[in-house]
């Protein structure tokens, strides 16, 4: 396809696949010629550090800013994990479909357990747990959970709450892949502010690609038990960025004045409108919508007829019918929904 006609396509693919939102970009053109110390030493890192700290209410907290998700999940995995060590995944979870191996290329194991909405529940944990139970085997030892996950659900506080009680019984660490995180903290039946998950996860991302930055992520680091050395396994993986300047921009603008829950909440929205849209017309949904992912079921014929006209994932095929991913951003407006909807 051509790029005359790709950009005339109703874009429902990802939400990452634009640039940033506009006060994110004033605050890095305006700031384009500033010099500024390098590998996060400088003064925008450690404004948005505190920054950090006070809206999470972790005053000791460790925050390290890296570039991408799939970096950002192996240097921390590998970090906190020891050679023999493993990680609890659903088998829908990011590290566990796609990220290339990127955990088990760092001699991990990823013990994957199969989930109707994405969700991890404290009796699968406690199981896979007990499974483990000799020295021939791996030690099961960060739970991953992704908020929001794959499917677009999202974790209530008591939900994430039994899971850290499973992970403090059981020797755990709790960690959370906030990629989508401005979504769940936007979404309707969230109960959770920052400062909640910081409380329940031992180390969790704050996500930007995805939630209106042009790039990076910003780690906090609760436990103290896994903060030593953690800058050298950055800098072993490739993740500590020179210019680390411009992803703490991004973030101090993003974190400032509740602009960050305000774009999940847009992407949210839109996407509650595209899922009622789809079944008003009678459609099926393959999960509940919570978030801006929805998965409609249509017939193979309608599916290549989108294609035309449509930029979507594919998602799974089950004979006569397929599952699609429909994603809304920050910066997805109502006629792309409506266009959407006409279609079907």
């Amino acid at each position: 396809m051509n790029l005359k006609g790709a950009l005339s396509m109703i874009f429902l693919k990802n939400d990452y696949s634009i640039g940033a939102h506009p006060e994110v970009l004033n605050e890095l053109i305006e700031n384009n010629l500033v010099n500024n110390d390098s590998y996060g030493n400088d003064v925008r890192s450690s404004k948005v550090t505190e920054k950090i700290r006070q809206l999470t209410n972790q005053p000791q907290a460790d925050v390290h800013l890296i570039v991408g998700g799939t970096l950002t999940n192996k240097t921390c995995l590998s970090a906190f994990t020891r050679p023999y060590e493993a990680i609890i995944s659903t088998t829908e979870g990011h590290i566990a479909v796609h990220e290339t191996g990127a955990i088990e290329a760092t001699g991990h194991r990823l013990l994957e357990l199969p989930t109707p909405d994405g969700k991890l529940l404290p009796g699968q944990i406690e199981q896979v747990v007990k499974m483990h139970n000799m020295d021939q085997m791996v030690i099961p030892k960060v739970v991953y959970v992704s908020d929001t996950t794959e499917p677009g659900s999202v974790y209530t506080k008591e939900e994430l709450t039994a899971i850290r009680e499973t992970c403090d019984k059981y020797e755990l660490y709790l960690y959370v892949d906030g990629a989508r995180l401005a979504m769940a903290l936007g979404a309707e039946k969230n109960d959770m502010t920052l400062a909640d998950i910081a409380e329940l996860a031992d180390a969790f991302y704050i996500g930007g690609a995805k939630c209106g930055a042009l790039f990076g992520e910003a780690v906090v680091i609760v436990n103290d038990d896994l903060k030593p050395n953690f800058r050298f396994m950055m800098r072993q993986n490739g993740a500590l960025f020179s210019k680390a300047q411009l992803i703490a921009m991004q973030f101090d603008v993003l974190l400032e004045g509740g602009l960050y829950e305000e774009l999940g909440r847009h992407c949210n929205e839109l996407g509650r409108e595209l899922a009622d849209g789809i079944l008003a017309k009678g459609y099926e949904l393959a999960y509940e919508p919570e978030s801006n992912m929805i998965f409609p079921v249509f017939s193979k014929e309608m599916v290549s007829r989108l294609e035309q006209e449509v930029m979507f994932e594919h998602w799974e095929d089950r004979g006569d019918s397929e599952v699609i991913r429909l994603v809304t951003s920050w910066a997805s407006k109502t006629d792309d929904v409506e266009a959407f909807l006409e279609l079907i």
